[in-house]
């Protein structure tokens, strides 16, 4: 009984979907972006309203979660191809932290609108 909970939390939230590679916060994330129309070519919004937008309808966990995950997909040396166009200070290499979500502004990058494109075909179950 004991250890049903964690192994669940595991499943759920620590490891990537085999499908798509994202875990299920990053999958909100790029879902509400999609959503609000922050396409690669719209104009950034600050992160504070797409976590706002997260925080409301998909991932009522607290809105630090959801901006270090939004972080974490917009840096280059994080992920060899960023989901997350981010528009100011997202962190460095040398450990320096991302900036209040005030003051950074994110929209989606290319290669999230191709993985985003098929999203309703159920090309993948």
């Amino acid at each position: 009984a004991y250890l049903e909970y964690p192994m669940s939390v595991v499943k759920g939230r620590a490891l990537p979907e085999v499908s798509d590679g994202q875990k299920p916060v990053q999958r909100r994330i790029l879902f509400a972006m999609r959503d609000m129309g922050l396409t690669a070519g719209a104009k950034p919004v600050k992160s504070a309203r797409v976590v706002g937008e997260i925080l409301g309808k998909y991932h009522p966990h607290g809105d630090n979660s959801a901006y270090e995950a939004m972080v974490r997909m917009a840096q280059d040396f994080t992920l060899r191809y960023p989901l997350i166009d981010g528009i100011g200070n997202f962190g460095s290499r040398d450990g320096d932290g991302a900036a209040a979500m005030r003051y950074t502004e994110a929209r989606l990058t290319p290669i999230a609108e191709l993985l985003l494109s098929e999203i309703n075909q159920g090309t993948v179950e």
